[in-house]
């Protein structure tokens, strides 16, 4: 996987690689955390892996002060951006609206791949812009 690869990962794929290493999204955020890939992540991205890992505490074991530290030092490998407003109407979920602005807006700041994402509004709209699936992407690009 060339380095130049610019994706953004949506919450329930961070969550999954975080929680399930052996998983394909384990495998992309691995991959990350070797400089395979360079990830694109906004501050609601990140406020919302604040919100829902301690939903997993059980599987990860981690306290709220190591999940405070976790996302804070994912913020400091990413490249953070400010999503971009927008209001695409084909979304149908619009908490989903700032996880597009986010690929918009990493699109603005350079040449961005992929939006990786397991939520099914958003891979709804894969025709209009880049999104794949975890699993998509690792057949394109794995094997790190």
């Amino acid at each position: 996987m060339p380095s130049t690869l610019r994706v953004v990962l949506d919450t329930n794929v961070l969550l999954s690689g975080l929680a399930y290493p052996g998983s394909v999204p384990g495998h992309i955020v691995a991959a990350w955390r070797h400089g395979s890939v360079d990830v694109v992540l906004s501050t609601f991205i990140l406020e919302e892996l604040r919100r829902v890992l301690p939903r997993l505490t059980a599987r990860h074991g981690l306290s709220s002060r190591e999940i405070d530290d976790l996302v804070d030092i994912l913020s400091i490998q990413a490249e953070l951006v400010e999503p971009e407003s927008v209001a695409d109407e084909a979304l149908r979920d619009d908490n989903d609206q700032p996880v597009l602005g986010t690929l918009l807006a990493g699109m603005r700041a350079g040449s961005l791949d992929y939006l990786i994402t397991g939520d099914k509004d958003l891979l709804a709209l894969a025709k209009a812009y880049p999104i794949l699936t975890p699993a998509e992407f690792w057949r394109r690009h794995g094997g790190v």
